[in-house]
């Protein structure tokens, strides 16, 4: 059963993400903080303890909804190839339809976390890390199964595709034009066909 606590808890973490995830740690000020999450500043350290804390937690929340995005794709896809394919989907649909407003959390923490926040730094981190695996287990399960060409290496195919999607969303962003995520989706849909191993 959920408490009151708790829901109220859930609430404050998944408003402040999206302040976050908007203005960013930094640029998201404990006026513009409170009045996202409807409370006041006693309230609102009564569940966390800092701006950090409360942060960090916003963040992975974040996170998640773009995590369950990636299992919905993931569970209707039957090969290692269709599979990246699904990777490069829900990370190019980012783009028109965000897990939150603001974009990719994981580029926008990253960036502003590069001379900052360590605990924040260290959350990107770890989220980065998590996605660059799961491609590498795409790989390395393609290959096994002689759906990928052999030698066809992990590590290489996960910078690939996470450094041109994240990229290719921070350039949409910037420019406020969508065809950069088309363009660089439309790339690596040919790279992944590439790796596919050629039958006799």
């Amino acid at each position: 059963m959920v408490t009151r606590a708790t829901a109220t808890r859930e609430r404050i973490v998944e408003r402040a993400a999206r302040a976050f995830n908007r203005h960013g740690y930094v640029g998201t000020t404990m006026a513009e903080l409170l009045e996202e999450v409807g409370l006041r500043k006693g309230g609102l350290y009564n569940h966390f303890a800092s701006k950090e804390q409360l942060a960090v937690e916003a963040f992975d929340f974040a996170v998640s909804r773009i995590g369950l995005r990636f299992e919905a794709a993931l569970a209707a896809a039957d090969t290692s190839p269709k599979r990246l394919l699904a990777v490069i989907a829900v990370m190019s649909g980012l783009v028109n339809d965000p897990a939150l407003p603001g974009g990719c959390p994981v580029l926008r923490t990253a960036v502003e976390s590069v001379e900052g926040n360590t605990a924040l730094r260290e959350s990107a981190r770890q989220a980065m890390t998590s996605w660059q695996r799961l491609v590498g287990r795409i790989v390395r399960d393609g290959v096994g199964a002689g759906q990928l060409a052999p030698g066809t290496d992990p590590r290489e195919v996960a910078t690939v595709l996470t450094a041109t999607l994240e990229g290719a969303v921070m350039l949409s962003m910037l420019y406020g034009d969508p065809r950069y995520m088309t363009r660089a989706a439309k790339h690596l849909t040919g790279y992944v066909h590439s790796l596919e191993r050629t039958r006799a």
